[in-house]
């Protein structure tokens, strides 16, 4: 009889293990590390904001060792987390010649990134004081300043205005300008120790007497002046004639790019000229010019006793001689001795710098 075979067992299968419990870290950890990052971001704009506030109160220190008198009501800085912004109320500036800066309220900004680059605005408008006219009220649209390359001479800065007007304070001069629809001011540093400088008023609402009011009458008036400087190195000195002097010692020219003057039909325009300033604070030098409606702006100069009358024929007979079909003369405008002359007439004292 057969024998039958055992079937072998089975070994026996093992108990599954239980289910971990999935980890937190991974959760939290995105959130933790923004929340460290965050905490070190925060003390490093708390620290530039520090030493911000510490370079601004040596500035001043420095600025007042040197005749300025710089003042403010308060001081805030904010603009967490990625601007540095500074407010300032009641502030004003007045530098030891005699000119002076005020205004309600100053803003300035700057990017955490670029502290260099500093914009500024007055919103409530600002007061200009003149040594010798006394304050003009600036009120506008507008009013913004850009100032930067603090290490370079001269440095980078930007002045806008728009829709702005002007008013002389009690007792002060006429301020040339009651009006504008746009005031710019340009400085820029350049190549071989250069600078240039670019003014312009747009549309501009004089307040014109004798000469200029006859010949502009309601017109607007528009101005433009654009020049390079040499020798911007030379350019020092704690008050402005200070400056102008040691510049102007160094050998400091002005090249004129593009200069003029329009008021109503009467034109004056330069497209070239090379000027200096002489030890009495006045221009010196010649440029090029271009005149239009010339002897009509000349009758009206010895109407109005600018020029003796004999002078002013002379000088209208020598542009009319050589005015072209569209009512152009062109002349030399020179600057010497304190003498300003046009072509071969002299017509009034040479302007003065300082």
């Amino acid at each position: 009889m057969a024998r039958r075979s055992k079937t072998p067992e089975a070994p026996p299968v093992p108990d599954p293990e239980p289910a971990r419990k999935p980890r937190r870290f991974w959760l939290y950890a995105p959130f933790i590390v923004l929340l460290v990052a965050a905490a070190g971001w925060t003390a490093l704009w708390l620290q530039v904001r520090g030493q911000a506030a510490t370079r601004m109160d040596a500035a001043v220190t420095e600025l007042r060792k040197a005749g300025y008198e710089v003042s403010w009501k308060d001081r805030t800085l904010g603009g967490y987390p990625f601007r540095l912004d500074v407010v300032l109320t009641d502030a004003r500036i007045r530098e030891p010649g005699g000119w002076a800066v005020a205004t309600p309220r100053l803003e300035a900004e700057a990017f955490l990134y670029s502290l260099g680059h500093w914009i500024s605005a007055a919103p409530e408008g600002l007061t200009l004081t003149r040594p010798v006219g006394g304050p003009v009220e600036v009120r506008g649209e507008l009013l913004r300043a850009s100032l930067s390359g603090l290490d370079k001479r001269p440095p980078a800065f930007s002045f806008e205005g728009r829709k702005l007007t002007f008013a002389s304070g009690a007792g002060a001069q006429p301020f040339g300008l009651s009006a504008a629809d746009k005031v710019e001011l340009h400085l820029r540093p350049g190549p071989d120790d250069q600078g240039a400088i670019l003014f312009k008023v747009d549309n501009g609402k004089a307040q014109l007497s004798g000469l200029f009011a006859q010949l502009a009458g309601d017109r607007p008036v528009s101005i433009v002046w654009d020049s390079i400087l040499t020798k911007m190195s030379g350019f020092k000195g704690q008050t402005w004639p200070a400056a102008v002097r040691a510049w102007s010692g160094s050998g400091g020219l002005i090249q004129v790019r593009q200069a003029g003057v329009t008021a109503g039909e009467a034109l004056i325009g330069a497209q070239s000229g090379q000027l200096g300033v002489g030890y009495d604070g006045r221009l010196v030098g010649s440029m090029d010019v271009t005149l239009r409606q010339a002897p009509r702006a000349l009758a009206a100069m010895a109407a109005t006793g600018t020029l003796p009358p004999e002078t002013a024929l002379a000088a209208a007979a020598v542009a009319a001689a050589r005015e072209d079909s569209a009512s152009v003369a062109r002349a030399t405008l020179t600057f010497e001795a304190g003498r300003m002359t046009l072509g071969p007439v002299a017509v009034g004292a040479s302007p003065r710098v300082y």
